[in-house]
């Protein structure tokens, strides 16, 4: 129980870091600021998370877990030497990749429904248009829905990169101007040819979930948004998730602010004006379906009780379907890709995780087979400690708390805090 899996480059979505000058204010002076509720004798949690933003001078943090299905913890953690600064356990976060267990929702709910099935071409579903002078990869026509979802389309971006974090190269080579959409995205995206035979080769692909995105969109008849905060969190009392917003001037009430190190070149000018690293060197508005939503802590344990089969929104036999194993992709260590979620069955039940990655934001959600489950949300994703971000560094000491429980609240703080 260590960790649920092993982290690899695919568990990285959202942009590849960018390049310049610090931005970043000192740490001295620093105090704590712990929001929120906690059941009795989970306190091993707040000294797991303070740790970790220590050691990486991470500003702000939220952590919410459940203990079968019941919401126990619910804390916000700021660590700064900025009085305003106050982390609640009901701050919106971005996401990140932990979007794609949402968008993968979606689907799921549509082919439920009867509205939609996993066996359809995408080429039947969305009207594709490379650009002229391209031609579309006649292997397209074998990308299923379920393909899509298990990241089997055949885009590889260990092998020709991911352009949905090159929007400044997409712009020049369409001739469009910045900031580009979705469409720009798709049209460009068509005109590549494929890394591998669809179903051959799982490959982590952030532009399989945006046109996931936009298959929910044309299925539906309104719009990707719409669809999931209708079908996915209205029925689950969730009200605060929404769309991110690239700009700082635009960030939503109660949204935390985002640290970085970096600064880079600005996605929505023709100037590459240098912008601070989260605001503004990536497009989150494209972005919504494969790593764009917000959210708190206690908002994504609430979605997450949804893969418990135990609500309106997916049947058990859905949450199935969500689990299943792929055609391919099965790697050494017993684990796989679902829909939107990497899972592991082990004696006693199965275990699902995920991680998220923007500049500015560090995300993980873990599912354990014994019942207990946390969202862990950061601010930040970089610092000059030179330590790494990623999933089994800041799930490990989470289970270690957790191994030595062995009485559990039996309180439930999501009435409190949805």
């Amino acid at each position: 129980m260590a960790a649920l899996g092993t982290a690899s480059p695919g568990l990285l979505s959202g942009c590849a870091p960018a390049t310049g000058t610090a931005v970043r204010a000192g740490a001295a002076a620093r105090t704590w600021k712990v929001t929120g509720t906690a059941g009795s004798g989970l306190g091993g949690f707040d000294s797991a998370v303070k740790k970790l933003m220590q050691a990486r001078d991470i500003p702000g943090g939220s952590l919410a877990v459940t203990y079968k299905g019941k919401l126990v913890l619910a804390r916000g953690y700021s660590w700064s030497d900025d009085a305003s600064l106050s982390v609640q356990p009901t701050s919106l976060f971005r996401l990140a990749s932990l979007s794609k267990a949402i968008t993968a929702t979606a689907v799921t709910r549509l082919v439920q429904d009867g509205k939609l099935s996993l066996s359809a071409p995408v080429t039947d579903l969305l009207e594709l248009t490379p650009p002229d002078g391209k031609s579309a990869d006649p292997r397209l026509s074998q990308v299923t829905v379920r393909r899509l979802l298990q990241h089997l389309g055949g885009w590889d971006r260990d092998v020709s990169g991911d352009f949905t974090h090159r929007d400044r190269d997409v712009a020049a080579s369409l001739g469009v101007s910045l900031p580009i959409s979705r469409a720009d995205m798709m049209r460009y995206g068509t005109g590549l040819k494929l890394d591998h035979d669809p179903g051959t080769t799982y490959a982590y692909s952030n532009y399989g979930y945006l046109l996931l995105g936009e298959i929910i969109a044309k299925v539906s008849g309104t719009t990707y948004a719409d669809y999931v905060q209708r079908n996915v969190f209205a029925p689950v009392g969730i009200t605060r998730a929404r769309p991110g917003r690239s700009l700082r001037a635009d960030a939503a009430a109660g949204e935390v602010p985002y640290f970085s190190q970096y600064t880079g070149k600005s996605v929505f000018d023709a100037a590459g004006t240098t912008v601070p690293g989260p605001y503004g060197t990536f497009n989150v508005e494209n972005r919504t379906a494969m790593g764009g939503w917000l959210a708190s802590a206690v908002d994504y344990a609430r979605y997450s009780t949804i893969l418990d089969g135990t609500t309106s929104v997916l049947s058990k036999a859905s949450v199935e379907k969500v689990f299943a194993k792929p055609e391919t992709g099965l790697n050494s260590g017993g684990s796989y890709y679902g829909f939107g979620w990497f899972v592991r069955d082990v004696t006693g039940g199965r275990n699902t995780w995920h991680d998220g990655s923007l500049t500015g934001s560090s995300t993980i959600v873990t599912r354990r087979y014994d019942g207990v489950s946390w969202t862990l949300l950061f601010d930040q994703r970089d610092d000059p400690s030179g330590l790494t971000y990623n999933y089994s560094d800041f799930s490990a000491p989470l289970h270690d708390v957790a191994n030595a429980i062995t009485t559990w609240p039996t309180t439930d703080l999501f009435g409190k805090y949805l």
